[in-house]
């Protein structure tokens, strides 16, 4: 139930952190698998480390064209799309109220208007039904802190909402919707924050941070079959943080 061989998929912000590591495990799992980034260089990197399974697309998530023309060049390729990871997301560190309103709108901009320009575009061509996955964030769920990051919160909590509002809509061509929600996980970004480590790590209570190969199994298990009844859903892992 867990196969992936054969299947199509659409992994965005897959040249590093947690969307490398779930193309990576996708191409393990025998699936061919759309790398997709801004990063040009990143890119044809990537897809060299993968091999033949990979396909390496440049795409801006934000602007609308571009989404378009990376999902063509998939069907051209591969002639189909089953799974769409909606990963690409950013962040920064202000607080809200002294934040420019060009600094929260390029937040929500990424990491809502681009989920929802990629799942939409790649609905289209799932045409025997498929499976969405967005990352979506713990900080949806709560606000973090000591770091500032309201802006981001948001947009997460928007991104929960969505991902419901999709998958109802999205339910009678048998293609489901879920979002993941990760905590504190040790990417290429979050690493050099090694003072805030100090502070995050007594508060969860597994005692550390995540790593990217520790939510590959749930990208995976929604990519599948085995998630076959369930849509509208969101699952986090977050080493019990948000249970305290």
């Amino acid at each position: 139930m867990f196969e992936l061989t054969n299947k199509v998929a659409i992994v965005t912000g897959a040249t590093s952190g947690i969307g490398k590591a779930v193309a990576r495990a996708y191409i393990k799992m025998g699936a061919k698998v759309a790398l997709v980034a801004r990063d040009t260089t990143k890119l044809v990197e990537t897809e060299k480390e993968f091999g033949d399974a990979a396909f390496a697309v440049s795409c801006d998530v934000t602007n609308e064209d571009s989404v378009a023309s990376m999902v063509a060049l998939v069907m051209k390729k591969w002639g189909r799309i089953d799974v769409a990871v909606c990963n690409a997301g950013i962040v920064t560190l202000a607080k809200l109220c002294d934040m420019p309103v060009e600094e929260f709108e390029s937040v929500q901009k990424t990491n809502v208007t681009g989920v929802f320009l990629v799942a939409r575009t790649c609905a289209k061509e799932m045409k025997s039904g498929g499976s969405i996955i967005v990352t979506a964030s713990m900080s949806g769920h709560v606000v973090n802190t000591p770091q500032d990051i309201g802006h981001y919160c948001t947009s997460k909590g928007a991104v929960l909402m969505l991902t419901k509002a999709l998958a109802v809509e999205l339910a009678p061509r048998n293609i489901r919707v879920n979002s993941i929600s990760p905590g504190y996980i040790m990417t290429e970004l979050v690493e050099p924050l090694t003072d805030y480590h100090a502070i995050w790590k007594p508060r969860i209570p597994l005692g550390r941070l995540g790593k990217p190969d520790e939510l590959t199994g749930l990208f995976i298990y929604l990519a599948s079959d085995a998630s076959g009844y369930m849509t509208g859903s969101d699952l986090i892992i977050d080493g019990g943080y948000t249970a305290v």
